[in-house]
């Protein structure tokens, strides 16, 4: 599975883990001491309104040192460990750490936009209340009226530049990404048909090459860069909420504590993601069993296309029903496990609100610092919660991940797993 598409797995991705450990630390950590070398002051904390925020010194010099660390990672792994798919596994999956990184930019960009913007529409809102045609017309003048409009009208165009831009880049990420979960897909194939004698007489071998190594390939992909935007996004939101908390005095029920948003956004999604693998903890065994119930049915109903004697409707009944019977069990554990996933998300939406009660009550903040504090707030909470929002995924993902470590096995001799020793 990986061994096909990166250099030497184990080494590889340890290696990933300590590196970007590294470089973490030496960015969030001398960061200002760096563009003082080369001259760029990145220590403004101001953030910038708009499409600059892209531009900025910090964000200047940290495409450099990305760039850089990048290529001293590749270059040792392209010397020491040569691999036909070295360029797309080792380079690809840096590109796609970098896209990741730039997508989490632009919902900073974002909520630094709502502040001025949320807050610009409160005063106008607050200054034409009266419900006195003739108070309005004393208390908004015509300067006063064309003054906002053009500011709401600016602001507006701030946010198109930000989302035309984000657009661009989700396109063409896409795009690669298609093709680097081609290449790792292709890069299986080779492996596993190399080794056809080996696996041949396992289960829905033919269906497990086909279109297990394009499932585990998305998946992967796919829950990957979602376990790696949620960290950015934590590095990213987290200093915010916490300098947000500043402004909510205290919580509901518990009062005034330290730093109540992060505490709160903590303590809420380690409820929901225990509360997820508890419910659904029987669910990937299941859809394994039901990949191998699905092939051994349609492995019979292919023998019987040039066979006569195959596929008699007997046999046939005695397969499909272990068919229905592996799906009853799934949709009975489904029923439960989306009780709970649902009770949770619906109670998740207003959790912050909740949250806000005794300070909205106040008066304490302002409509865009509300809308920074929701933003913020709901941006750790789902990263926090990336098992939540994933939980189906990392099934399908634990499910296709079975399927092939049979193949691994038989390619190494060894017995087969014991959820696919059992007889069908």
């Amino acid at each position: 599975m990986f061994k096909s598409f990166f250099p030497n797995p184990r080494l590889f991705f340890g290696s990933v883990v300590i590196y970007s450990a590294i470089c973490s630390f030496v960015w969030y950590g001398f960061n200002e001491q760096i563009g003082e070398f080369f001259g760029l002051d990145v220590s403004s904390a101001e953030p910038v309104i708009g499409i600059g925020h892209f531009a900025t010194n910090s964000f200047l010099l940290f495409y450099c040192y990305y760039l850089v660390c990048t290529g001293v990672f590749a270059t040792y792994w392209f010397l020491v460990a040569k691999h036909k798919w070295q360029r797309w596994s080792i380079l690809g999956s840096a590109f796609i750490l970098f896209s990741t990184y730039f997508g989490v930019q632009v919902s900073v960009a974002i909520n630094n936009w709502r502040r001025p913007f949320f807050d610009l529409v409160q005063n106008a809102l607050g200054t034409s209340a009266s419900k006195d045609p003739d108070a309005i017309e004393k208390v908004v003048s015509e300067e006063a009226v064309s003054s906002f409009t053009t500011e709401l009208l600016d602001l507006i165009i701030i946010f198109a530049e930000i989302a035309f831009l984000a657009i661009f880049v989700y396109v063409l990420t896409r795009f690669f990404i298609s093709h680097f979960i081609f290449r790792w897909r292709t890069a299986m194939n080779e492996y596993y048909t190399a080794q056809w004698a080996e696996v041949r007489h396992i289960e829905g071998a033919s269906q497990r090459i086909q279109e297990d190594t394009m499932r585990f390939a998305e998946i992967m992909e796919g829950l990957g860069v979602s376990i790696v935007d949620a960290v950015m996004t934590l590095i990213a939101f987290l200093p915010v909420l916490w300098a947000l908390s500043e402004y909510v005095p205290e919580l509901p029920l518990v009062g005034e504590i330290d730093h109540p948003l992060f505490v709160a956004a903590l303590v809420w999604s380690v409820f929901g993601t225990a509360l997820l693998l508890i419910v659904g903890i029987k669910l990937p065994g299941l859809f394994f069993k039901n990949q191998r119930v699905e092939a051994a049915f349609r492995k019979e109903l292919v023998y019987g296309e040039d066979d006569v004697t195959r596929a008699q409707p007997p046999t046939l009944v005695e397969l499909f029903a272990n068919v229905r019977k592996n799906y009853f069990r799934i949709y009975f554990h489904y029923m439960y496990f989306n009780v709970a996933r649902m009770f949770y998300l619906q109670a998740d939406s207003i959790f912050v609100y909740i949250l806000l009660i005794p300070t909205i009550a106040l008066g304490a903040i302002t409509f865009g610092l509300l809308q920074q504090i929701l933003t913020a707030f709901n941006q750790v909470s789902s990263s926090f919660q990336i098992l939540v929002h994933s939980w189906g995924t990392i099934i399908e993902l634990l499910s296709v991940h079975k399927r092939l470590a049979s193949f691994e096995a038989a390619i190494r001799h060894q017995p087969l797993p014991e959820i696919d020793q059992f007889e069908v």
